[in-house]
């Protein structure tokens, strides 16, 4: 495999700050870790990006470089259980999107109740949808199934042309891309962020949700209530003492579908941020249903021409910063926003290994100012990431 170059949005996820996809999945009984591993290796001659490490291609580029240890895959014992566990993160090893580190790291932990597997995967290599795509690929490949063809034409998001003439600005980045350029990012362990679990019922969202369409008078989603309710409910927490800043919202969007040029099975990043703000004391008195409609408009401004400006300011920024500007780049504001990812339809039950499919599930998230809005049954599994010395 030759050298593949990063895409404008890949570099977002690179250097210091950068994260990583990372999830532990729990089955019941053992997984065969040789077979595990077999099935692994051909399941990768579909994903080579997955082995592979970042290198500098030139002064404002990175790419993805084949490498025997792009990829590392660990099996371990244990003698504690996962149900039991109070922190999962001991069964994943988090990859980073740095130079000379492998871009994928993976766990497979043997407990006296089963297997814990954990997979770990630089967002500069991958999205969410794509992190599924390669978990589902794996599973079926174990069980000898036939499996869906992954797309690696990552130059389909190398914008044509770019104003490099004029300069970007931070109103720039966010008008066009829905992101935050604030300076240099941090790096944040797991143990520096305070993680809280909420659990909203299907009864109360459809209560919400009939609550805020009626106040505001257009058609909603769960998803725009449940966001907004967020936003209002930690912003607030989050920032007390601050005068009345301009508070901010993102949610990422995955614009497979808007996108008509993309392949729906693209493996790589395929996202922007639709970003909905208002003023801290006018977060404070507003209703559900303002807030809501406010992240329905954001989220309905992401189409074709908005995911190519976003792509286009990007790249400018990059070839016109360097490198170091793409760490610089925040998906939320890092002192007044909150980013909310809705990955409530994960295909879990997919991952389906001869133990059987997961019996639980984490999601291991080193983002402060962050929720993920997960499936539960009979609703959401919500989990908010709380910055360091905000509880």
């Amino acid at each position: 495999m030759k050298t593949i170059p990063l895409s404008a949005i890949d570099h977002v996820f690179t250097g210091v700050g950068s994260y990583s996809i990372g999830f532990v999945f729990a089955y019941k009984d053992t997984i065969d870790s040789s077979r595990l591993r077999s099935s692994l290796d051909e399941t990768l001659e579909q994903f080579p990006p997955l082995r592979s490490k970042l290198i500098k291609i030139s002064e404002h580029s990175y790419g993805l470089q084949p490498a025997d240890d792009g990829l590392s895959f660990e099996t371990t014992t244990s003698s504690e259980i996962f149900e039991d566990s109070a922190d999962a993160s001991r069964f994943l090893d988090p990859a980073h999107s740095i130079e000379g580190e492998p871009l994928t790291k993976i766990k497979l932990t043997q407990t006296p109740r089963g297997s814990v597997l954990g997979v770990s995967i630089s967002h500069a290599v991958a999205d969410g949808f794509s992190y599924f795509h390669f978990l589902s690929s794996w599973s079926r490949t174990f069980q000898c199934k036939r499996t869906l063809s992954p797309s690696h034409q990552r130059e389909l998001l190398m914008p044509k042309t770019t104003d490099h003439q004029k300069p970007i600005t931070p109103d720039d980045i966010l008008a066009r891309c829905g992101f935050f350029w604030a300076g240099k990012r941090h790096a944040f362990s797991r143990e520096q962020i305070y993680e809280e679990r909420l659990f909203i019922s299907k009864d109360t969202m459809s209560k919400l949700l009939a609550e805020a369409e009626e106040e505001c008078g257009v058609p909603l989603f769960h998803n725009d209530v449940i966001t907004a309710f967020l936003w209002k409910k930690y912003i607030t927490k989050w920032n007390e003492d601050k005068n009345n800043p301009a508070t901010y919202v993102s949610c990422p969007f995955d614009y497979r579908k808007v996108l008509r040029i993309l392949p729906r099975t693209y493996f790589g990043n395929a996202l922007c941020c639709a970003t909905a703000s208002i003023d801290y004391e006018s977060l404070v008195h507003a209703s559900l249903g303002k807030l809501a409609l406010l992240i329905r408009k954001a989220v309905g401004q992401v189409k074709q021409d908005y995911v190519l400006g976003s792509l286009e300011a990007l790249e400018s920024l990059r070839r016109q910063r360097g490198l170091a500007a793409m760490e610089e780049i925040h998906v939320m504001h890092p002192q007044d926003g909150l980013v909310v990812t809705n990955i409530s339809r994960l295909p879990v039950q997919d991952l389906e290994f001869d133990s059987g499919t997961p019996m639980g599930f984490q999601v291991l998230s080193s983002a402060p100012r962050a929720a993920a809005i997960l499936p539960a049954q009979d609703g959401v599994d919500i989990r908010v990431y709380h910055p360091l010395g905000s509880r």
